[in-house]
Formats: structure tokens, C-alpha cells, sequence
């Protein structure tokens, strides 16, 4: 079975009139309105979940030329489920189709196939005024990142962001062969804009914890920089403003917690990936004394 093929068999799995996705744990799901929300704590760990949204605007939802399925399949749902637990958590409830907060400003639209996976994401040309909304909301949700980790760094002196997001591994269709392990870890961890050697106690730290663990009886595969190098916009903006006391970690889930053609969640294993990520935290604030 092809993936066109089995996209139209399991159609009618995310349904909804003003295009949300049903394919979330969030409770209650966000309303259609909501950019994004925030949770504060005490401590100097934080999370977030940048592409687990798929909602999308009014003004915009006849201008797609992809479906449901197809967003979804390129979104990281269940990634907020994941650092539920973390003290400190951002979840972007926007799909990366309308605005992706992990590009730069003059990539945040998609405009053209190469900047989607090769996909035709309109049927018609955006408006100027219409990519103008979009990157106000960009703009606005950098203005607040800035603003909450600068509370942070106040209250602590320093923080670690762990950046969460997903990846597929069976992009040739739901019964091909899924992309070689040794190019998909379960975790990929990427690092490419911190200054490395400075955070070295916090990342080693990190890869060691995660490495701990099994997942269904099996050692959990974490690789640096293997499928991801960790090269998106948030990171390279906590390292630009916070380059001595933030460092920000791209974590990156391969889909082997999810059926990324239909997008039903494995509970089980998304749940095992969330005590990894739960326990992570003690870990983390005990490895931030290493920086100076």
C-alpha cells in the first residue's frame, strides 16, 4: 500500500470544521484562538513543544492545498504529553503551516515546496497581509520566549531549555522498510548553536540519563547530531541572547511512539518517554553547577 493510498483509507481519522486536529492529549485541547500557553515553576529547567499545534486561522484554512493528514504528518503531536512534567513548559498551539516558530522570520511562512518537504502547501498565493499576521505572531511569541527565560535567568542565574520535537522514520510509506536505525536513533539530540565544550556537564549528562533507560524491554538508541543538528531558531535565539547562562538542547523523538501515516499514539511508550523526560529534571539542575 502506497502512502496517498493509505492516507485516503484512514481519511476520515482527524476530522473537524474549522481544521484542529483531534489528534492530541492535551485536555482540554486548546481552543482555535490560543497561540500558545505557558506554565511557570521553580526551578531553572524548562520545556517546550513548538510544533505540537495544528490549529490554524480562518482567514487562511481555504488556501490549503494540503489536507489534515498531511499537516499532521509533518507536526510533532503528543510532544507536550511528553514534558508534561518538566516545572517550566511552553506548548505553540498554531500548526507550523500557518507560522513555524523554528524557522527564521523570512522562513516562517512556507512559501514554496523546498521549504515544506516538497509539498504545494497553497492553492492560491498568500497575501502580503496574510504572511504579514503570521509573522507577527512570530515576532510576539520571541518577544515572550525572551521575557520568560529572562525571568528565569534572574531567579536561577542560569537555565536548559530542552527544545522537544519528533521526526518520521517511514516517509516511503507506512509498509516500506523504516529509515535505518544508525540514521534514526530513537533520540536524537542536537547541539549545533551552543558553545559545546561550555555545556558539556549538561548535555553528556543528558545523553547518559537517557541512555539509562529501555523502552519495551529494548536499551533506548541516543545519538548527537545524527538525524538533526539542532540548526532551528529557537536554540539559535537562546544561544544569540543567553549565550552564557541558557543552554538550549534540541531533543528529537523518531515517531516510533506514534503510526505517523494515521497518527494514533502508542500510550504505553509515550508514557515510558515521559518519565525519561520527568526524571530528566533532577538531572539537569544538578549538572547546571558545572558552567561557571
Amino acid at each position: 500500500m502506497t502512502g496517498a493510498e493509505y492516507r485516503e483509507k484512514s481519511r476520515n481519522v482527524i476530522s473537524s470544521a474549522n481544521g484542529n486536529s483531534l489528534k492530541t492529549l492535551i485536555s482540554p485541547p486548546p481552543t482555535p484562538f490560543a497561540l500558545w500557553s505557558t506554565e511557570r515553576g521553580l526551578s531553572p529547567i524548562v520545556a517546550t513543544a513548538i510544533h505540537e499545534g495544528h490549529n490554524i486561522r480562518d482567514d487562511i484554512l481555504s488556501f490549503y492545498a494540503i489536507d489534515h493528514d498531511e499537516r499532521l504528518r509533518e507536526e510533532d503531536p503528543y510532544t507536550e504529553y511528553t514534558m508534561r512534567d518538566v516545572p517550566n513548559r511552553i506548548v505553540f498551539h498554531r500548526s507550523r503551516f500557518e507560522v513555524d516558530i523554528n524557522r527564521s522570520r523570512d522562513g516562517a511562512v512556507y512559501l514554496t515546496p523546498e521549504q515544506a518537504w516538497g509539498l504545494n502547501v497553497w492553492t492560491d498565493a498568500l497575501t502580503q497581509d496574510q504572511i504579514d499576521t503570521s509573522l507577527q505572531v512570530h515576532d510576539a511569541y520571541y518577544e515572550m520566549l525572551f521575557n520568560f527565560l529572562r525571568g528565569i535567568e534572574r531567579q536561577f542565574g542560569h537555565f536548559v531549555v530542552l527544545d522537544i520535537h519528533s521526526y518520521n522514520h517511514r516517509r516511503d510509506g507506512p509498509d516500506a522498510a523504516p529509515t535505518l536505525q544508525s540514521k534514526a536513533p530513537d533520540i536524537n539530540i542536537g547541539t549545533f548553536s551552543m558553545d559545546r565544550a561550555r555545556w558539556a556537564p549538561v548535555v553528556d549528562a543528558l545523553i547518559d540519563h537517557f541512555r539509562s533507560f529501555e523502552i519495551n524491554g529494548r536499551p533506548v538508541d541516543v545519538q548527537e547530531n545524527v538525524a538533526f543538528q539542532g540548526k532551528g531558531e529557537q536554540t539559535r535565539f537562546v544561544h544569540e541572547h543567553f549565550p552564557l547562562t541558557g543552554c538550549a538542547i534540541a531533543v528529537e523523538f523518531k515517531k516510533f511512539f506514534m503510526d505517523e501515516w494515521t497518527g494514533e499514539p502508542d500510550r504505553s511508550v509515550l508514557s515510558q518517554l515521559r518519565n525519561i523526560v520527568a526524571t530528566a529534571v533532577p538531572v539537569l539542575e544538578k549538572s547546571l553547577a558545572g558552567p561557571s
